[in-house]
């Protein structure tokens, strides 16, 4: 699914980049460019990071919950 529309970035891509070694949001804007227009991707962008990092950073189906 996409995670950051502005920058077309799917989860499958944070999820790859979780494996290669992102492990902050920071990471994640440096490397894909998510959060870097309108931002409303952190939270998302931010929980499938934390859910890679979870599993290993192994390629899976992501889940989210409502808050």
């Amino acid at each position: 699914m996409y995670v950051c529309v502005c920058h077309a970035v799917t989860d499958r891509q944070i999820r790859q980049a979780a494996a290669d070694g992102a492990r902050t949001l920071k990471d994640l804007r440096r490397e894909l460019g998510v959060t870097r227009d309108c931002g409303r991707c952190a939270s998302c962008a931010h929980e499938c990071l934390k859910e890679a990092q979870d599993k290993g950073g192994k390629p899976g189906k992501v889940v989210l919950m409502a808050a």
